[in-house]
């Protein structure tokens, strides 16, 4: 339908969201009230942040599986920092390991030729043992009220200003992307990245940068995470990798690189943060969470390889019927 009626994927994703709380609000119209759906939105902070993160890999044809674990161990020592008394390096400290992280998986993907699915799984087992390592496999607990009150300060009792944030970066990011030049190199790179180097464009340099935000995403959303819940476990964090790549994926982010915006990462992370509570007013467990987040992902990760073929198939098809009507001349002497 999409295709048929030439709907900007991000539109698509609006729609969704839509339609989804409007069906639950059918059933429970107590899910429209607006403290509710502010409170949904709220919630999805983290989620958001992440996924503008993990975005830039997407559109330059990669994957980053180590974010959920980036955000572990950067909540980990934002909430160690803050508890001790070391209130700046709570906040920098955590910017500083996040974006080294980046900086190493994007150097084993661009340099050292790894799949970025195995490198970054890799990362991801190498950082879930630091936390343990670094913690003890003890909770982090006892952390500052303050602290746990920024989480909680709205900007006219509506949104956080966590979440104004987050949409400020969304927004700043989208202005960049359009109208900077390198901005544009991420699509140029997830669609086409020999014809990108051809053009001059420094695909590896372009990738390394979008393995770079990824972590500094990550590490935001850690710190954002433990002002949130207030105390941090050693598992903390995953599970949240499933998440922000299917809400890029709703958000109409493709997988095979190129296509999408952070408008549409942005509504996915809200679709994402959204699915627990609409399950609640619906009268379902939240245990179900993440086997629809799995059936979410699968099912639109297989229409878009389907409607990416088709599209192939299409202009093959009209490439050969071009060629058949209008035949190239012939260049033999006779």
């Amino acid at each position: 339908m999409r295709k048929r009626l030439n709907i900007p994927r991000a539109t698509t994703a609006i729609i969704f969201l839509i339609l989804m709380y409007g069906g639950v609000g059918l059933f429970n119209p107590s899910f429209l009230e607006i403290n509710n759906i502010l409170l949904s939105l709220n919630s999805g902070v983290v989620y958001t942040v992440v996924a503008i993160g993990i975005a830039f890999v997407i559109i330059t044809g990669e994957i980053d599986v180590s974010v959920g674990a980036i955000l572990g161990l950067t909540s980990t020592i934002s909430g160690i920092m803050v508890r001790d008394g070391h209130t700046a390096l709570a906040f920098i400290a955590p910017l500083i390991v996040g974006t080294l992280i980046g900086v190493v998986n994007g150097f084993g993907v661009n340099y050292l030729q790894i799949p970025s699915i195995i490198m970054t799984l890799g990362t991801n087992g190498i950082v879930r043992g630091l936390i343990y390592v670094y913690t003890e496999g003890k909770w982090v607990e006892n952390l500052p009220f303050a602290f746990k009150q920024l989480c909680q300060i709205k900007f006219l009792d509506t949104f956080t200003f966590f979440y104004l944030f987050a949409l400020f970066l969304m927004l700043l990011i989208c202005i960049l992307m359009a109208k900077t030049r390198r901005g544009q190199y991420f699509r140029a790179v997830g669609d086409n990245p020999d014809g990108a180097n051809l053009l001059g464009i420094p695909v590896k340099g372009t990738k390394m940068v979008a393995f770079i935000l990824s972590g500094l995403f990550s590490s935001i959303g850690g710190i954002m995470y433990a002002s949130r819940v207030g105390f941090i476990t050693p598992i903390a964090g995953m599970g949240y990798e499933m998440k922000v790549i299917a809400a890029c994926v709703l958000g109409g982010i493709s997988l095979s690189g190129g296509v999408g915006s952070m408008v549409g990462a942005t509504v996915g992370a809200a679709i994402m943060a959204s699915l627990s509570r609409v399950l609640v007013f619906l009268g379902f467990p939240s245990d179900y969470d993440n086997t629809i987040t799995g059936i979410l992902l699968i099912l639109i990760v297989v229409s878009d390889s389907l409607i990416h073929r088709n599209s192939a198939e299409r202009m093959r098809k009209q490439r050969l019927a071009a060629k058949v009507i209008h035949p190239e001349p012939s260049t033999e002497r006779v």
